[in-house]
């Protein structure tokens, strides 16, 4: 299993939000220090091409972005106040996925320890979201290899918007999203199927509403590969999410998706997404936990 490593990891975030920020070392620490992957399983990315960004994202908001010329009002609506280090670790982050996306056509399985960034839009930024990594990588698949059909699981608490927007016309991608109904954004966009659960949503629950939408999907659309957002911001625990799963659940949830994927002999990308419990120890369990899976299952 190959894993995208982003050392010097620094998030450019108000202070209040700078705490779960520090779960991608603390990931890749509790990864070595596991034995879940060997350090020669990680890899650097450099920065995106930007014809790699060009393909899911306008000109005009790309050389905004680059410039540094986005206005401050978007700027404030992405989280973040922009520099030339933050823009340039999101260029990164995009090519992590990227090279996931390649090396899971030789492994099976990849992991980028960042990334998840569904809240970008073509056009714009929001939620902490600069630029779509699985939608970036779901277009050079599609464009640059054999592969045809692409299906996205998302299954952060908050709904993959940016995603669904970019997607929308797109028959070769497929984008699932199963999220909080009461949760950020209020303005949801559609995907190709929307799952939009209530508040307190049980183990069971949950398990059973991701298998059934996963049974229906499959019925209508074979991926030939799978990208997954795998954020642990559904954990009862979160201070962002109003979901009511234990860690129990969340492994329960993840080894369905492996599974899945394993039937289907496609290969899978798994981006970290959200994960803002109190304890960070919660987080990196969590996240921890989908790595092991992974590994388990599908290697």
């Amino acid at each position: 299993m190959k894993v995208a490593f982003h050392p010097c990891y620094v998030h450019p975030v108000p202070e209040n939000h700078r705490f779960p920020m520090e779960k991608y070392d603390l990931i890749y620490r509790q990864l070595i220090h596991e034995g879940v992957v060997d350090s020669s399983d990680f890899f650097e990315p450099g920065s995106s091409l930007y014809s790699n960004l060009e393909r899911v994202h306008s000109p005009e908001y790309l050389e905004a972005l680059f410039q540094l010329k986005i206005g401050m009002r978007e700027q404030r609506a992405t989280g973040f106040m922009h520099n030339e280090e933050l823009i340039t670790r999101e260029s990164r982050i995009m090519e992590g996925t990227r090279m996931c996306a390649e090396l899971a056509l030789k492994h099976k399985v990849a992991m980028n320890i960042a990334g998840g960034t569904h809240h970008a839009y073509s056009n714009r930024g929001e939620g902490f979201c600069l630029l779509n990594d699985q939608a970036i990588a779901a277009s050079w698949l599609i464009d640059s290899t054999h592969i045809n059909r692409v299906l996205i699981i998302d299954l952060d608490v908050h709904q993959g918007n940016g995603t669904a927007e970019i997607c929308r016309n797109r028959e070769d991608i497929y984008t699932f999203s199963m999220h909080g109904a009461s949760n950020y954004p209020l303005k949801k966009e559609q995907s190709d199927c929307d799952v939009a659960l209530p508040d307190n949503t049980s183990d069971a629950e949950y398990v059973y509403a991701l298998q059934a939408n996963l049974d229906e999907i499959l019925d209508s659309f074979s991926p030939e590969f799978v990208f997954y957002q795998c954020g642990v911001d559904v954990l009862a625990t979160d201070k962002l999410g109003h979901l009511g799963l234990s860690p129990n659940g969340v492994i329960k949830r993840d080894e369905l998706v492996f599974k899945t994927v394993q039937s289907l002999g496609v290969p899978v990308v798994c981006s970290m997404g959200g994960g803002y419990s109190p304890s960070i120890k919660a987080i990196v369990d969590a996240h921890v936990n989908t790595f092991k899976l992974a590994a388990h299952i599908l290697m």
